[in-house]
């Protein structure tokens, strides 16, 4: 377990679920240059101080210990793990219960925010989204300050900032850290909020998806179009499966469980991702498309962690590499494994993954088999039965 050293104190912390297979921390050097600032600067923690995209609560429980008992504090996340993070954290270092506020981009923001800190995020769409819901609830005397690794901030960032709040500049760099400090303009006219996005699939989508309007909430995995390795997976999915339970894994916006859903009327769906914004896609997808009465289930939650042994007959996955800005298969290992204790005897794990990637080395270890169902130059759709 690492521990975050701070003018307040030092902090053991994990990510989410901890693991000492996880070289990860779970801070980096834009979260320290923030709260070195705050400490410096003498910046007073009073009124509601929210904080967008704390990744795994390091900055909550850095200002949890820093706030005088006047300041009502607030995290504000996309991830089911970064929260269940928070929560262990805020734990951890003795922090009353009721320290932190936790909402989810989907709860309804803050009336009034005093101290605005923001992770800049890496979804542009996303710190977008949620700057255009936060911006009502700021006011002239609002401090507001963002961080993040230079390789994050870019132009366009500092856009967003300047054209949702106010007039924006950044610091130095410091160990490849920036942060970003906006003056709020209460006379700025800043236009609507784009998001959510609905578009139409193209008309040669496979699995009866042609032509259907989708929505995406900011921060969905490739938010304005069917992404390539969705569409591989959608032209070869298992027919037949009759009123088999089905689990969308990693759903992102819900297109292969509804292609499911429409394909088998008998099919009992479960979509679950550890984003909000995902989830809330995914069921405004289904509730649009699968017919009137067709039921399913929607969970935010850790993949299929809690899910009852053997429950489960068919998952579907398309997992990711990346854990914010590192590249890494360790989500995509803890899927595999948890869908293998989820799935009954005979069950089957249906994968699509980059080719470079090499998921069938993992299969094999996690199940001791894997097929090789499709190949194109650049993907690879693999099963993986659970003997």
């Amino acid at each position: 377990m690492n521990r975050l050293t701070t003018s307040w104190g030092t902090f053991p912390l994990t990510r989410f679920p901890a693991d000492p297979r996880d070289p990860l921390r779970a801070w980096d050097a834009a979260d320290e240059y923030l709260l070195n600032h705050l400490a410096e600067t003498g910046t007073e923690l009073s009124g509601t101080v929210a904080v967008l995209g704390d990744r795994w609560g390091a900055l909550v429980t850095a200002l949890a210990a820093a706030g005088s008992g006047t300041a009502a504090l607030v995290q504000i996340s996309d991830s089911y793990l970064g929260r269940s993070a928070t929560a262990e954290n805020l734990a951890r270092s003795g922090a009353a219960p009721d320290a932190v506020t936790l909402l989810t981009t989907q709860d309804p923001p803050p009336e009034r925010i005093d101290v605005l800190l923001v992770r800049v995020p890496k979804s542009l769409a996303l710190l977008e989204d949620q700057l255009h819901r936060l911006a009502p609830a700021v006011h002239e005397d609002t401090v507001i300050v963002g961080t993040g690794m230079v390789k994050e901030i870019h132009t366009s960032t500092l856009s967003l900032f300047e054209r949702i709040l106010g007039p924006t500049r950044t610091s130095l760099a410091v160990k490849k850290a920036r942060l970003i400090h906006t003056t709020p303009d209460a006379a700025l006219v800043r236009s609507a909020n784009p998001w959510p996005y609905r578009y139409a699939l193209p008309a040669d989508a496979p699995a009866g998806l042609a032509g259907r309007t989708v929505v995406n909430q900011a921060g969905v995995f490739c938010a304005d179009r069917l992404d390539i390795g969705t569409r591989f997976l959608l032209q070869h999915l298992p027919a037949g499966l009759g009123a088999a339970r089905v689990v969308d894994l990693g759903c992102g916006n819900g297109v292969v469980g509804l292609a499911v859903a429409l394909a088998e009327p008998a099919a009992e769906l479960l979509f679950t991702d550890e984003s909000y914004q995902a989830v809330a896609s995914a069921e405004e997808n289904f509730r649009t498309h699968a017919g009137e009465g067709r039921k399913a289930e929607f969970a935010v939650a850790d993949g299929l962690a809690d899910a009852a042994p053997g429950s489960v007959d068919l998952v579907l996955n398309n997992p990711p590499f990346h854990s914010h800005q590192a590249t890494t298969d360790h989500t995509a290992r803890r899927m595999f494994a948890d869908a293998r204790r989820a799935l009954r005897p005979g069950g089957e794990l249906w994968v699509v993954g980059n080719r470079h990637l090499g998921y069938h080395v993992t299969l094999r270890r996690i199940f001791g088999n894997s097929e090789l169902v499709a190949s194109d130059p650049k993907f690879v759709v693999l099963r993986a039965v659970k003997r």
